[in-house]
């Protein structure tokens, strides 16, 4: 299981996450590409720094919302959503190539996420927005007990599926996340949040708000560090799921 993070949320003089920090823990960057965070410059540095640390890059597109941080929903037609992918997913690879780097993957941002996973519609334009541009790019979504329309529909796009779960966010019990305008949504208990991971990796399943168990196929865990403590938590879910691995190479 490898852990990626949102990053490069930084805007011109506003400065948000720890990205030095965290990059050297994670697998996966996720690099805003300048619709809800980041700017070019901003971009570019983030890239520097997954290139320094040996971190597999991604573009992490949104809604054009910089004020609302890309969580707000748009009603964007589906010409239109495509056309807002591509210009971001192309802007994030030119920055890219420029460093001889290549993107590896798509993690679409807040609100378009939370879209992409309720409307399968979202979902079909942003895998067509992506097999227009480039099919090798795999698309990250949301982990759920059931993803056989989601797998359908991206493999008639030619498109491969990694498959997240969110470390420290709650879940529904039909799997989906706790909407963050609850105020249980998020899971600030640094203990807590290490023992559900625990639980996933042995028994492969996360518990509900409701302590259901939601059995589902995890590919990579989202981590945030946007504070000091969220970077230690990092540090350490880092050292759980290495020690996990070289638990099961031995047996």
């Amino acid at each position: 299981m490898k852990l990626n993070c949102d990053l490069g949320e930084s805007f011109g003089l506003w400065k948000m996450g720890l990205d030095a920090q965290v990059m050297p823990h994670i697998n996966l960057a996720n690099i805003a590409c300048g619709f809800h965070a980041s700017d070019p410059l901003t971009m570019s540095k983030t890239l520097t720094l997954a290139k320094q640390h040996q971190v597999s890059i991604g573009a992490h597109p949104a809604y054009p919302d910089l004020v609302g941080f890309g969580r707000r929903s748009m009603a964007c037609s589906s010409e239109e959503l495509q056309a807002l992918i591509t210009y971001q997913v192309g802007a994030l690879q030119a920055l890219a190539v420029a460093q001889g780097l290549t993107l590896s993957y798509v993690k679409p941002h807040g609100a378009l996420y939370n879209d992409m996973m309720k409307d399968i519609k979202v979902f079909a334009d942003i895998c067509q927005a992506i097999s227009r541009y480039n099919n090798k790019l795999t698309l990250m979504i949301q982990a759920l007990p059931d993803t056989r329309q989601f797998q359908e529909i991206a493999d008639s796009y030619g498109i491969t599926l990694w498959f997240e779960a969110f470390a420290d966010r709650n879940y529904q019990d039909n799997g989906l996340l706790v909407p963050r305008s609850q105020a249980n949504a998020v899971i600030t208990e640094p203990k807590a949040v290490l023992a559900r991971c625990q639980t996933l990796l042995e028994h492969g399943h996360l518990l509900s708000e409701n302590d259901k168990a939601i059995e589902m196929q995890v590919d990579t865990l989202c981590v945030h560090g946007d504070n000091p403590s969220a970077v230690d938590l990092v540090v350490e879910l880092s050292t759980l799921i290495n020690g996990h691995s070289q638990n099961h190479s031995a047996e």
